[in-house]
């Protein structure tokens, strides 16, 4: 049915208490008709059970709706004494409900009803009909108890994905190798008084590295300029010290350089192509940074042309840094992002990132 896809509204709500009213009313037809020592005929008792089982259903629905209105700091804060309101809304209403049917079946007054000696029998129904509907709002409660545990449960993993993510952003951000602290600022030493110019440029690239890096640390989110930015900081500190060995392109349109990204995504691909691409290649090489819109995805490729893949000496804690990048990008995006290695012809590596585009580039001419 229609309504029973709808959002939770009080035309949904009134739309299940008819529901539950009719299959009710024929519940208790089908047992009158099979177990009752004298039935009436089938339609007169299902129209007067259906009668009867909306004239209770309504005023139970009406009079919950109104404890929900009237008090709800006590539904909501006060467990038991919200249970006590609803068994006496639902036993009030129960009682009421079956006494009007009576009334409109005989067309009668209600004193005439009770001194007719139905009282009995009205308690009766009274009493299952507020057994039966105070048992479905237990069920009720526990699922929902149930569904409100289960999107904690979710809203907790999330949560710790959230935090395995950052932990990830920490180790990523610990393994920048002490020595290359150490040897800049042992090369600005020895560059200061032979060639003062270039100390002083090393050591300005240095400072903007450091800054965008904190930056970084602190940041949830970047945009993919800043991450260029920080990585074009680091190159140029190499530049200095490795000399002609070491040459790099960023390549990357301004609209592209707007687009949001988690930080300290890019950098660790720079890092490896130097580490383990140019730096133990003897002649050097060129590193291509190269950033495009690619459909639905944001794809950013480090280039190098080193010595590729598998010709490199092994180094300690090698492949520790992209393994934990693939688990950061695939805690932040889940299967839709990628992170590819693959051959550079004639030589060397490309590493690809692919990341869902959560904002669109920008289009003006």
């Amino acid at each position: 049915m229609p309504f029973l896809r709808m959002r939770r509204s009080p035309l949904r709500d009134v739309g299940y208490t008819l529901l539950f009213n009719c299959l009710v009313a024929l519940l208790l037809t089908a047992g009158e008709q099979l177990w009752g020592p004298h039935p009436p005929p089938l339609l007169r008792n299902l129209g007067s059970m259906l009668l009867a089982a909306n004239l209770v259903g309504f005023l139970i629905h009406a009079g919950l709706v109104a404890l929900r209105r009237l008090s709800p700091l006590v539904t909501a804060q006060d467990a038991p004494t919200a249970r006590k309101g609803q068994l006496l809304v639902i036993g009030i209403g129960a009682f009421c409900g079956v006494m009007l049917a009576q009334v409109a079946l005989r067309w009668t007054s209600p004193l005439q009803v009770l001194g007719s000696g139905m009282l009995g029998t009205i308690a009766v129904y009274a009493l299952f009909s507020t057994i039966t509907i105070r048992g479905m709002l237990l069920l009720v409660e526990r699922r929902v108890a149930r569904a409100t545990a289960a999107a904690r449960q979710q809203e907790q993993i999330a949560a710790a994905g959230r935090l395995l993510a950052e932990a990830r952003l920490r180790a990523l951000q610990a393994q920048i190798e002490p020595h290359f602290l150490y040897n800049t600022l042992a090369n600005v030493l020895g560059l200061i008084d032979t060639r003062p110019a270039q100390a002083r440029h090393m050591l300005e690239r240095f400072i903007d590295y450091l800054r965008a890096s904190l930056a970084a640390s602190r940041a949830e989110s970047a945009t993919l300029g800043g991450e260029l930015d920080q990585a074009g900081a680091y190159l140029d500190v190499l530049g200095v010290r490795m000399g002609e060995r070491l040459r790099y392109r960023i390549e990357a349109d301004a609209a592209c350089r707007l687009l949001p990204i988690a930080p300290m995504l890019l950098q660790p691909l720079v890092e490896n192509a130097v580490m383990h691409g140019i730096e133990p290649k003897l002649e050097g090489g060129e590193i291509v940074v190269r950033a495009r819109v690619d459909g639905p995805n944001l794809c950013v490729e480090v280039a190098d042309s080193g010595l590729g893949l598998g010709m490199a000496p092994p180094r300690p804690g090698g492949g520790v840094g992209l393994h934990n990048l693939r688990e950061r990008v695939r805690q932040l995006h889940g299967a839709q992002a990628q992170l590819q290695l693959f051959d550079n012809q004639p030589c060397g590596v490309i590493a690809r990132l692919l990341l869902p585009l959560t904002v669109p580039p920008s289009t003006t001419p």
